[in-house]
């Protein structure tokens, strides 16, 4: 290996600087899943005990080095229990920019060209607009790539054909079923009453509700597409990505629910594109 340069004792390398940029590059994921959280607090004290354990094990402080080494040999079990629900964010973050989780990656091969199947998103459009109408809140999840069992296990199974009738009655407010959200995954309604992860974003205004912060928590660690009916305003609303695009129209529902879900480009785009040209 290429000797750098020396610091003192220190003999640094290229794989030395790859090495702490890849740690760092950790560290700030890390921060990422779990600033805003108690937990981030945990994980800094948890880090501070390490960096003493490291300090204390190169001066040759034996005493110190076995009570601190029978501490983190205990903590990363500990760790792994208090961190679960933050271990898991983070193992989804991974999987979700990962090439291989990109199901368009996959439709160009020629065993999959006959898995291509159009969702109708007639049923949910209209039952978006007529729940809106009467300020019945409504949360549908639309499943892509990701594998959302766990949270349709959370709630009831159903494994409906889709209808505008049936997602009517599932978020009427007498319905035991209202109170959660529906997933839709393969062209039918999956699950019913299903809790989503709220997400943990300070920066999420007031005026958005429960559902708005549970549709952004799922879009946070999926690739999910979520249609939000507010129960106080009636306005519909789509989240992907952690981004809401509020107070749509019908005609903006569809363009958008088609755009994200099917990959047809809005006829607006088209349009501007082909006069700018």
């Amino acid at each position: 290996m290429i000797l750098l340069f020396t610091i003192g004792f220190l003999e640094i390398n290229w794989l030395d600087i790859v090495d702490v940029l890849l740690v760092t590059i950790l560290l700030y994921q890390l921060y990422k899943v779990l600033t805003g959280s108690v937990a981030l607090k945990i994980f800094v004290g948890f880090l501070s005990i390490y960096m003493l354990y490291l300090v204390v094990k190169a001066a040759g402080m034996e005493l110190l080095t076995i009570i601190l080494g029978q501490f983190m040999g205990v903590g990363v079990l500990a760790a792994i229990i208090l961190f679960q629900q933050e271990i898991r964010r983070f193992l989804m973050m991974i999987g979700k920019t990962t090439a291989f989780n990109n199901d368009k990656l996959f439709k160009s091969f020629p065993w999959r060209k006959n898995d291509d199947h159009r969702l109708n998103l007639t049923p949910f459009i209209e039952a978006a607009k007529t729940l809106g109408g009467k300020n019945i809140g409504a949360l549908i999840v639309f499943t892509r790539s990701s594998d959302l069992s766990f949270y349709a296990e959370s709630g009831d199974l159903i494994d409906a054909i889709i209808s505008k009738r049936l997602l009517i009655s599932i978020f009427n407010k007498t319905s035991p079923l209202h109170d959660g959200a529906v997933i839709i995954a393969d062209g039918r309604i999956k699950a019913a009453r299903c809790i989503l992860p709220v997400t943990e974003n300070n920066d999420v205004p007031a005026s958005m509700g429960l559902r708005h912060r549970a549709a952004i928590g799922l879009t946070e660690v999926t690739d999910s597409v979520v249609l939000v009916v507010s129960e106080e305003t009636g306005q519909i609303s789509l989240v992907q990505n952690g981004i809401v695009y509020r107070n749509l129209a019908v005609s903006d529902l569809r363009s958008k629910l088609n755009f994200f879900l099917l990959g047809i480009e809005p006829k607006v785009i088209k349009e501007k594109s082909a006069s700018a040209a």
